[in-house]
């Protein structure tokens, strides 16, 4: 039964209503600060903690509620009598219900001006205490760290008979749970925080990796198996939404999502997404094992499907498609005669989902389109850990640079920046023949550029693709003239690559020998 709720909130959302409701059922509401005031000027009855324990609050409100009174009433275990008799022995009244929420240090410290006084005074210390003494002792008292989960509480105590007033253990131990999650994550952030300062401790020089570094991520489902049936696996997504990300999903039907279908719809999906800004409106891609197998670009979904599988049909058999624009009835229709194990689109038409309906096992995602970026990029090694910052960067027409005595047609520089953006999605060494915005030819994967080179002439050949006249994208640059010989051979007319190897003016002399076009972009795209 919830007698006595302590309420001290920096976020206020929803706490005018649910003191209300409180209230009404009958309990007494303590609160500090701005929460009491708020409380006050609207009519709900509120005791000032200050005047509850009979102490004020002190040194410009660092201290408030850490006194026996508030932490004795929020610790004592019912059920152990001698906790019981000290509470009568002293005076103090049992706190059934504590709602908190902390001070916003990871938004201050967010904004450019913030200073390490201002970062300083925003770590809260009542607060974590209040929750994790209340958290810690959840067999007695509720613990609510999170608005959305007022409503909840509200719905068990409206409750009638013998749970009349009261919260269910189950929702009690599952806020507990949620309060230290919570505390954890806050600390973290401070961490992250304070160790990023420098010797000159300014907000503006603070370095993107600090000496400690905590990530906070929350569980969306536990999985069959991992990458093979013997390894455990389960899917975490940030605490913080990532605007546009793939743990943003919406699973419209089909079997759960596995591991390797994650890894791989993520691939899919980032790609994509990056496909924008060129004259075609649509992007398709389609990923077989990490790795794209067909992009292309055309007038609308169908479009860009119908020229993406056209690269290597065989490959496509079991593969990830998304799309960046609405995928309709016509789409579906092509879609579902291929064996697909998840389909990616922004939205899909109501004829659409009908269509893909009968392929009950193919699994549908809507994701929103973003541009969000996840903070941090990070690969597990034998005990630690690397990180760096995603490879976010799109090369634009103003960074290229032409090093050959030919120049570039306006559709030579099309197709080779459309190059450019799908091999930065291919595992490296990438080669990716392109031509009139679709690939022709992908290479993935190899120790050696020229085997890539020619395992994308290869893949082009099977798919009864002509070569002549393409655009090359190369990941890296070409270390030696062999691989630009072997794509040139193939039939490629322009080349792009990152440039910057010692022999680079003997590739571009081959270029000129050769009468093709390179295009430097002073940018590296390897991906391991």
């Amino acid at each position: 039964m919830i007698k006595q709720a302590l309420i001290s909130v920096s976020d206020k959302t929803g706490v005018l209503d649910f003191a209300r409701a409180l209230s009404a059922l009958g309990v007494n509401i303590l609160s500090t600060g701005g929460t009491a005031k708020l409380l006050q000027d609207n009519g709900v009855p509120v005791t000032e903690v200050a005047d509850y324990t009979g102490f004020p609050e002190m040194l410009d409100g660092r201290v408030k509620t850490l006194h026996p009174k508030v932490h004795g009433g929020i610790l004592a275990r019912r059920d152990f009598p001698e906790h019981v008799s000290k509470l009568e022995e002293h005076g103090i009244p049992q706190i059934d219900m504590v709602v908190v929420n902390l001070y916003p240090f990871q938004q201050t410290v967010a904004k450019d001006d913030c200073s390490l006084e201002d970062a300083i005074e925003n770590i809260d210390i009542g607060g974590p205490t209040m929750l994790r003494s209340a958290a810690k002792n959840h067999k007695d008292v509720v613990v609510i760290c999170d608005p959305a989960d007022y409503g909840v509480v509200l719905a068990e105590m409206k409750g009638t008979g013998e749970t009349a007033g009261a919260v269910s253990y189950d929702t009690k131990f599952r806020l507990a749970k949620k309060v230290f999650a919570h505390t954890a994550q806050y600390d973290g952030a401070i961490t992250n925080y304070l160790t990023s300062l420098g010797e000159d401790k300014a907000h503006a020089t603070r370095s993107s990796y600090p000496q400690t570094i905590n990530m906070s991520f929350e569980k969306v489902q536990d999985m069959r198996y991992g990458e093979n049936p013997h390894q455990g696996a389960a899917f975490y997504r940030d605490i913080v939404a990532v605007d546009g990300a793939l743990a943003n999903y919406r699973q419209l039907q089909g079997k759960e999502l596995s591991y390797n279908n994650i890894a791989d719809a993520d691939a899919a999906w980032e790609c994509v997404k990056s496909l924008g800004g060129f004259e075609q409106p649509a992007g398709c891609v389609i990923v077989k094992h990490a790795n794209p197998c067909g992009v292309a670009i055309g007038a609308d979904a169908l479009d860009a499907y119908t020229r993406a599988l056209q690269t290597d049909p065989t490959s496509a058999f079991g593969g990830i498609i998304a799309f960046n624009v609405e995928v309709d009835g016509r789409a579906a229709e092509a879609l579902a005669k291929l064996f697909v194990e998840v389909l990616i689109a922004p939205s899909f038409t109501a004829e659409a989902r009908q269509i893909m309906s009968a392929k009950q096992n193919v699994r549908l995602l809507e994701i929103p389109l973003g541009a969000g970026q996840n903070a941090y990029d990070v690969k597990r090694v034998g005990g630690g850990l690397l990180v760096q910052s995603p490879d976010a960067k799109n090369v634009g027409l103003g960074e290229l640079r032409v090093v050959t005595k030919k120049q570039p047609t306006q559709q030579q520089l099309q197709d080779l920046m459309f190059a450019w953006r799908v091999a930065k999605f291919v595992k490296s060494n990438a080669i990716v023949f392109c031509g009139n915005g679709m690939t022709l030819g992908v290479g993935a994967g190899q120790m050696s550029r020229i085997d890539s080179a020619r395992i994308a002439s290869i893949k082009a050949q099977n798919a009864g693709l002509s070569l002549a006249g393409s655009a090359v994208a190369s990941d890296a640059f070409f270390p030696f003239r062999d691989g630009l010989d072997v794509v040139v051979d193939a039939g490629a007319t322009c080349v792009i690559h990152p440039g910057g190897s010692m022999r680079d003016q003997e590739v571009i002399d081959a270029a000129d020998e050769r009468g093709v076009v390179m295009l430097y972009t002073g940018t590296r795209h390897f991906r391991h």
